[in-house]
């Protein structure tokens, strides 16, 4: 058995499914696999998903994923079955823990919205101490996530969870142009926008390399 666990991190794809992913051990998309969110659209992310060779495959909702608010059962039906679609739940794959939700504070009329402060508050407190990686939708606020106009805009209940849990790696995507990696105390945070600000799907799929060592930290392989 590998010493490490090769993560390959894509978020904010938008029906743009030619992009090339490249290999590893687990596949992470951080929601956002549709353009409006038809259940059509859904279908299409699912077979894009289907045909990766990861040996493990973990997606969460995102904004544009509307027919996953509207509907959940009837979206997850569109995604493959051996997928693991995390939504306010957590697996564990080779002896590490995942946790995925799609919450982020309100923006604009899209799907999971919720107001900044308790309602946020109490999603993340469903996030277990011994996780991982966490993955969710929008980034938690003053990391990776400026807007074009320079305003931070993720989440601060986020934060608190964040340092409450202390996950290795947190796995985000929402704000495009907060693209990139970053290191704090402990947990690498991955914003894997794979679309610019304006909808190109040019940005690289981040690799990242997780030691079954709890000890050693992540560490960036490639994108960013």
């Amino acid at each position: 058995m590998a010493d490490t666990i090769r993560l390959v991190i894509i978020s904010d794809t938008h029906g743009f499914h030619e992009i090339v992913v490249p290999p590893g051990d687990v596949l992470i998309h951080g929601g956002d696999g549709c353009k409006t969110g038809t259940l059509d659209e859904a279908r299409q992310w699912g077979a894009f998903l289907d045909a990766q060779p990861h040996a493990h495959k973990i997606a969460i909702a995102g904004n544009h994923d509307r027919c996953f608010e509207a509907d959940l059962d009837a979206a997850r039906a569109q995604l493959p079955s051996k997928l693991e679609f995390l939504h306010d739940s957590g697996c564990e794959l080779d002896g590490v823990r995942y946790w995925g939700a799609p919450w982020q504070p309100w923006f604009l009329s899209w799907a999971f919205n919720l107001p900044r402060g308790p309602e946020l508050g109490q999603k993340w407190a469903l996030i277990p101490d011994n996780t991982d990686v966490l993955v969710t939708h929008g980034p938690p606020h003053g990391i990776l996530d400026r807007t074009y106009a320079g305003e931070p805009v993720g989440c601060e209940e986020l934060r608190a969870a964040v340092a409450r849990v202390r996950p290795r790696v947190h796995v985000f995507g929402h704000i495009h142009e907060g693209y990139g990696v970053a290191s704090r105390d402990g947990t690498m945070f991955v914003n894997a926008s794979t679309c610019t600000l304006s909808y190109r799907p040019t940005n690289a799929a981040i690799v990242v390399d997780l030691p079954r060592d709890r000890a050693r930290p992540a560490e960036l392989v490639s994108g960013g």
